[in-house]
């Protein structure tokens, strides 16, 4: 983007919150922010940044598992990735924002998504060491339904600093028919094996360098997981992943994950 489009979208941005109401993204009351102050607040006070979490994976960490700052599952079975920053938990005051950029077609709500993000997350972006930043991609097949890749719509707008080159295009993902909402974590991982693949004019441009994956929600992390596998396979020397929301996991003991 050049510098006269970027202030050209930064006048008509400002136009547009001076003459037209809008509404918080969580709570729907109508006012001038995409997340108003009391939802702001709730999210400062309750958002999984706050929490304890493994520094892998990013879920909340058990008192047991504080010291070792990783949980059972990814002490057992290490994942390719190197990190997880989330902003929330998907249960939380901005699942609905999300359900309706993703099942409703409402990309306005991209918006207010990546607003909270650059409340909150913004200097995470500006001190992180990676040189690229890439959204988990859709097939073009869910593309060509969906109309819009919910990852890159937020992740567009996200505040990363100037050393961040966002590639939209240089992951690609074939289609695959099976649902993944309801499958566990075993399941998802043979589903989406060889599932994503890297763009042949990009694959010397990421060798040897920190990669961030960009996605709207993380579930079992088998996505992450494949994704971080190709990178790694194909020359990258660290994967990050930035993810919006995040599941929590299934109740198990300790027992069933070692």
């Amino acid at each position: 983007m050049s510098l006269l489009e970027s202030r050209f979208q930064s006048f008509c941005a400002r136009l547009i919150s001076h003459t037209l109401a809008t509404a918080c993204i969580a709570c729907q009351a109508f006012q001038a922010k995409t997340l108003c102050d009391a939802c702001t607040e709730i999210i400062s006070n309750e958002g999984l940044f706050n929490y304890e979490c493994c520094s892998l994976c990013g879920t909340p960490l058990e008192t047991a598992e504080l010291v070792s700052q990783h949980c059972y599952s990814c002490l057992a079975e290490p994942p390719y990735f190197d990190t997880t920053l989330c902003l929330d938990r998907y249960d939380g005051i901005l699942q609905n924002a999300l359900h309706e950029l993703k099942y409703h077609r409402r990309v306005a709500f991209a918006h207010g998504l990546a607003d909270a993000w650059n409340i909150f997350m913004a200097q995470e972006g500006i001190n992180s060491d990676a040189s690229f930043l890439l959204p988990v991609p859709l097939s073009a097949e869910k593309l060509c339904s969906r109309g819009f890749n919910q990852a890159w719509e937020i992740s567009r707008r996200i505040q990363c600093g100037h050393h961040i080159q966002k590639l939209p295009n240089a992951l690609k993902r074939r289609h695959h028919e099976q649902v993944q909402a309801q499958a566990s974590r075993t399941q998802r991982s043979q589903a989406i094996h060889e599932m994503f693949y890297l763009e042949k004019n990009y694959l010397k441009q990421l060798q040897n360098k920190n990669i961030i994956v960009f996605d709207d929600v993380m579930t079992t992390g088998a996505t992450l997981n494949e994704i971080a596998r190709i990178l790694k396979d194909n020359g990258a020397t660290r994967v990050m992943n930035w993810v919006v929301l995040r599941t929590p996991r299934p109740k198990l003991s300790r027992a069933q994950y070692v």
